[in-house]
């Protein structure tokens, strides 16, 4: 009798995930890893350009990136992109959705990529059994809510290079958490936007980019980036636009 091979590969175990240190918590016993994998569903690959979920759709689940990269965005009442963030292997998306159970938000691929859902409801009733994954849960919840609270002063206070610098810093940190180089990499969005993300006219990110490689900060091929010098650029971001403490003084 003639056997039937089944090609498809195997799914990755979540405890053998590269990210899972990211997105899971630390010491997770067998027993939990085993309950995680069968709510996990199998990861599916998104094209460039594809919605992974898009605003006002009903929340059914988390998401967990496991390659490639997503930009998030809301729309404004004329129908205007504005981009609230870029997200990596081990990030999580669609804590947005949990206040009104619908996402407010729509997340599309920057480049071909494979996401991990997570089911909402098969989660919580995880969390039940396994306490650690809701404190981790929440500490992810709090640690994004930190990120638009920082993003929203860098973008308040600091001038257009610094804000530049900042986010060249930020990307260059979460890859080498991610276990690859923080000298060097390849930006998956373009640079229509990093300016709408930062504020900026795309004419404004080419001038600075294009400046901070003329004096050797960066080096920059395209979306290729190189940091040749990270202590300039780091010094670079800590420089506020105004001292504040200097414009009250003035203003007593």
């Amino acid at each position: 009798m003639n056997k039937v091979i089944n090609f498809t590969p195997a799914r990755l175990s979540c405890a053998a995930c590269g990210f899972s240190d990211l997105c899971l918590p630390h010491g997770l016993k067998k027993e939990d890893w085993k309950l995680l994998d069968e709510v996990v569903q199998q990861e599916y690959t998104l094209g460039k350009g594809e919605s992974l979920f898009s605003a006002g759709q009903p929340f059914k689940s988390l998401f967990a990136v496991h390659s490639g990269s997503i930009k998030s965005f809301i729309l404004s009442n004329d129908g205007e992109e504005q981009i609230i963030g870029f997200h990596m292997p081990g990030d999580l998306l669609g804590f947005d959705a949990l206040a009104d159970d619908m996402y407010s938000c729509t997340a599309v691929a920057l480049e071909t990529c494979s996401v991990c859902e997570i089911p909402i409801k098969s989660l919580q009733n995880l969390c039940v059994k396994v306490p650690d994954l809701g404190k981790h849960i929440m500490m992810l919840m709090s640690q994004q809510i930190t990120a638009q609270h920082e993003m929203m002063l860098m973008l308040a206070k600091k001038s257009a290079e610094v804000r530049l610098a900042t986010l060249l810093l930020n990307i260059s940190s979460r890859f080498h958490v991610r276990g690859f180089s923080a000298q060097q990499y390849h930006l998956s969005m373009s640079r229509h936007d990093i300016g709408n993300y930062l504020g900026l006219a795309v004419e404004t990110v080419s001038r600075l980019l294009t400046h901070l490689h003329e004096v050797n900060i960066i080096q920059v091929d395209r979306r290729y980036i190189k940091i040749r010098d990270m202590h300039r650029l780091q010094q670079l971001a800590q420089q506020v636009e105004f001292d504040v403490t200097h414009v009250k003084r003035m203003a007593d």
